[in-house]
């Protein structure tokens, strides 16, 4: 982990011993040659704040030029910022998997029943709201890319994020699926018979629900595949794009193009 000394400045500092390693008063210390700086790691990481406060450090530092060795992240340093997105990824898709149906079922037809333009478009846009929390995201982490670690700790941290959405988008579509598949009338109406006198409204609500139901959760599920590909894969693009102009510029620089 970088830290900063009693001056407001740091210094960088190599963990090995053949003199390939420097020492300056006008960076930040970085032990690379010991197991204190990944242990320090995961132990203050618990979350995306701290994930994004790393990766802020580590492009301070890279971005003053220290190049910070590809191995101070270890595998299980990854594997920390991974479980961190998918984390992150996980409770953003339940929000989303639940705040489109009761919008759609429950506040707008029975709550606000006849809702002004101003409140039907105000309650209709919060269950994108992940998908906005998402593309902000990315924006702003990704402009973090520039070495070695910013890249590793950013794309452990969005591939988390990424494939618990693409899985999560999956499991809506299928549980809607299945759901409306078993929802024959005959079992509506054995279901609904439990709620002694509101049996009759229930059963005919959820019969007019019915049709509806297919449509909304398509609709969620290509919403959470959208939050998971488009702004992580717009971030991993444009990362490539930046890596390959740098090798075009180092190319012309050295004169080999």
């Amino acid at each position: 982990m970088p830290s900063i000394n009693s001056s407001g400045m740091g210094g960088y500092k190599g963990g090995g011993s053949s003199g390939g390693s420097s020492y300056s008063p006008n960076a930040a210390v970085i032990n690379t040659g010991g197991s204190s700086g990944n242990s320090r790691l995961q132990q203050e990481t618990k979350d995306i704040l701290d994930a994004i406060s790393d990766i802020q450090q580590f492009y301070v530092i890279e971005e003053m030029g220290q190049e910070i060795p590809g191995e101070f992240l270890t595998l299980k340093g990854s594997l920390s910022y991974f479980k961190i997105g998918a984390k992150s990824g996980m409770i953003e898709g339940v929000i989303l998997a639940l705040l489109l149906p009761v919008v759609d079922f429950y506040l707008l037809p029975f709550i606000l029943k006849s809702p002004g333009l101003f409140l039907k478009i105000m309650f209709g846009f919060i269950p994108y709201m992940p998908v906005i929390i998402n593309t902000f995201l990315c924006a702003y982490v990704g402009r973090y890319y520039v070495g070695n670690i910013t890249s590793k700790a950013i794309n452990s941290l969005f591939s988390g994020r990424m494939m618990v959405l693409i899985a999560k988008s999956f499991m809506v579509y299928v549980f809607y699926k299945i759901l409306t598949g078993l929802s024959t009338p005959e079992r509506i109406w054995s279901l609904a018979q439990h709620a002694d006198k509101n049996a009759e409204a229930i059963y005919v609500g959820y019969m007019t629900m019915l049709p509806h139901i297919m449509p909304v959760a398509t609709r969620c599920s290509i919403l959470i595949l959208v939050a998971a590909i488009l702004p992580y894969g717009s971030v991993f693009i444009i990362d490539q794009w930046r890596r390959s102009r740098i090798k075009r510029n180092h190319a012309r620089i050295s004169g080999k193009s």
